[in-house]
């Protein structure tokens, strides 16, 4: 599945391209394919010049003219979830079964989190009926108040054990870095078994940006490497349901105040705060720094690995 170019992905076309790179360069230096540099640049050039702002404001303007098709309005999706809720499927289930049942179909691939959004969205009667089938029933705790919570969060508690045993790849947990008085953000993704970074520079920590950021750093791997994704509490997680449909990912939350259920990626930022200490602000920092900064990282032995690096160890992965 194809992702959206981000304004940095295109600030570095519009670099590149006023340097007279070839597309098949540029495309090598993004990580992308070179027919994909060729249609944003024949679509969105004026002129004969690029210019990156104004590139993304008009791709932003086409996908806003797109008619969107939610995942339970097409009816094989909502008839497979139909059928197995009645069954006494969990939502969790469904969903699983569906990226076995359909693995080359992505369209007919559903997440929990949609799942019960959809049940709570149905009428009265028929949402009753579907929560009737489920094992806690929709139940909530007494005096459960949803202000300044994020909708449709799973907890750790449901994440399977696998990832608590660090026995496969593609388990990721997630957090933002915030510069001196909220000056932009470093959002940071960490593979729990390889210690791997992925960063991604912010200009804030709105939910819809942070989102994208995630989507542009792990929409590039392969998806057996994008299994699951752990995050904290913070409101920039919001849009977590995106990331979960747009990457097949099934996200969880630590629970509040518990910053050791997501050890590895507290552990991480705190190596990054090496060459960003607190105070800094985040708006003077480059890219290109930021990436020096992530593969400093990346090629720092680790113990756990037999001191070999997690650019070691998890790089070749992204190859086979």
């Amino acid at each position: 599945m194809a992702h959206q170019l981000t304004l940095e992905e295109r600030e570095r076309i519009s670099q590149m391209h006023y340097a007279r790179f070839t597309n098949a360069e540029i495309a090598e230096e993004l990580g992308r394919h070179r027919a994909t540099i060729g249609r944003e640049l024949a679509r969105n050039v004026v002129a004969g010049e690029y210019r990156a702002v104004a590139a993304h404001e008009q791709s932003r303007q086409r996908r806003r003219g797109r008619a969107v098709v939610r995942k339970m309005e097409r009816p094989a999706v909502a008839e497979f979830v139909r059928n197995q809720l009645v069954h006494c499927w969990s939502p969790d289930q469904i969903a699983g079964r569906s990226k076995r049942d359909f693995p080359g179909e992505r369209c007919r691939q559903v997440s929990h989190q949609t799942i019960y959004a959809w049940i709570h969205a149905q009428p009265t009667a028929e949402r009753q009926r579907f929560l009737s089938f489920l094992r806690f029933a929709g139940r909530r705790r007494p005096g459960d108040d949803r202000r300044g919570r994020i909708p449709n969060q799973v907890s750790i508690e449901g994440r399977p054990k696998v990832v608590d045993a660090r026995r496969r790849y593609g388990d990721w947990e997630g957090d933002t870095v915030v510069g001196a008085r909220q000056s932009g953000a470093i959002v940071t993704l960490v593979e729990r078994k390889s210690g791997y970074l992925l960063t991604a520079k912010s200009c804030d920590r709105t939910a819809r940006r942070v989102a994208g950021k995630i989507e542009s750093r792990l929409g590039r791997l392969p998806a057996r490497l994008r299994r699951t994704a752990t995050f904290d509490n913070g409101k920039e997680f919001a849009e977590h349901q995106r990331v979960s449909d747009r990457l097949g990912l099934c996200v969880y939350f630590a629970q509040p105040y518990c910053s050791w259920q997501r050890g590895t990626n507290e552990h991480t930022n705190g190596l990054l705060r090496q060459f960003l200490p607190k105070g800094t602000d985040l708006r003077t920092v480059s890219w290109q720094e930021l990436e020096h900064y992530t593969n400093q990282i990346n090629d720092r032995p680790r113990k756990r690995l037999g001191y070999r690096t997690p650019a070691e160890v998890f790089e070749p992965l992204c190859c086979d």
